[in-house]
């Protein structure tokens, strides 16, 4: 019978055997958002948990309604205490605190307030849950068929998922159908009320061309960033799902725009719409690798993977230039303590 030392070393042996296969290539995504065509393409159609790339459907939402004409920019955004009792609230505000939704929009977009998220929703909707049919609404109306929604900021919900395919699509919608609205997605950080919030999206700052979409985070997705970029004529979206650090899912990103721009390549190519969705798979939980007892380890054998811009590897990523900032400076509203007024839902938001 085998001796107690030899179950901990065949332990020991069997938990390496598991960290070390565990480092792995995480969904990606790079695509031509004029042709559509898609470039570059691992595990796509992946089921991934979106995190806050979640905040570029509640702002599609949001900008269909700009549209049409059903609320305005200068509208006032009032917080509840709904709102702010979201996890990660950054912004500092109290109940009855009231911005403008346009600086609602780019506290959400830019520094990824999930209280901004919920307090555009309430606005819009008058309550999330209603908001929330209308993201639904609108991944169909696109062809997201592999996502859905069941919040508006991308806190953590098993139920909440999505693909890299299908977060280019919703960002190559934003590009082309509101162009006047990417304005949103280019400052890398927001004051409000005096209090600075800085932009995770190293890319935007760092990688010429870049004008931003969105980042997120939690520990069950890990780093997930969808990138839209310009350089001459061509105009590029990339997707990186599940990075383990910012430095892999930024250079990740410039490596996927940085080959776009610089390679010609002849031959057929897949139509972005035409790439499937693996419907059946169910998104990885990379809680346990990313932030309990495997941390260190995956995060060693990533590395390996991933070795840009580590020392004594080149970045793909330039100087940073000087911030860009948004600032808001916020009133209080007579409601202090209650959510907005629920508002009718508009019927048929059309086809984009």
């Amino acid at each position: 019978m085998p001796c107690p030392s030899t179950f901990a070393r065949s332990a020991v042996i069997g938990l390496l055997i598991a960290l070390a296969s565990s480092a792995q290539a995480t969904p990606s995504l790079l695509v031509d958002a004029d042709s559509l065509q898609v470039l570059r393409s691992e595990e796509a159609g992946r089921a991934w948990y979106p995190a806050s790339t979640t905040k570029l459907m509640t702002a599609f939402v949001t900008f269909e309604h700009l549209r049409a004409g059903r609320v305005a920019l200068g509208q006032d955004v009032v917080f509840s205490r709904k709102a702010l009792a979201r996890e990660s609230v950054q912004s500092g505000l109290a109940p009855g605190s009231t911005m403008s939704l346009e600086d609602a929009l780019y506290a959400m977009l830019a520094v990824s307030a999930n209280e901004a998220a919920a307090a555009i929703a309430e606005t819009i909707a008058g309550s999330e849950a209603e908001f929330v049919t209308m993201m639904n609404d609108a991944a169909r109306r696109l062809g997201m068929t592999g996502t859905r929604f069941v919040n508006p900021d991308g806190l953590f919900d098993h139920r909440q998922v999505t693909t890299a395919r299908d977060l280019a699509l919703l960002g190559i919608a934003i590009d082309r159908n509101f162009p006047d609205y990417l304005r949103f997605f280019d400052r890398s950080e927001v004051s409000i009320d005096g209090r600075v919030l800085k932009s995770s999206d190293e890319v935007l700052t760092r990688f010429p061309g870049a004008i931003g979409l969105k980042t997120g985070f939690v520990c069950a997705s890990g780093r997930n960033l969808v990138s839209l970029a310009v350089r001459g004529e061509k105009r590029l979206v990339a997707v990186v799902l599940g990075a383990t650090t910012e430095r892999e899912r930024s250079e990740r990103i410039a490596q996927l725009l940085q080959h776009g721009f610089t390679k010609t390549e002849g031959g057929r190519r897949t139509a972005l719409r035409a790439l499937p969705n693996q419907t059946a798979s169910r998104p990885e939980d990379l809680r346990a690798r990313l932030c309990g007892p495997q941390a260190a380890a995956y995060e060693r054998r990533q590395r390996k993977l991933y070795p840009m811009g580590q020392r004594g590897h080149a970045s793909l990523l330039g100087a940073p230039i000087a911030p860009r900032t948004w600032t808001i400076r916020t009133r209080r509203s007579a409601l202090a303590t209650s959510s907005p007024s629920p508002a009718p839902r508009p019927s048929g938001l059309g086809q984009q």
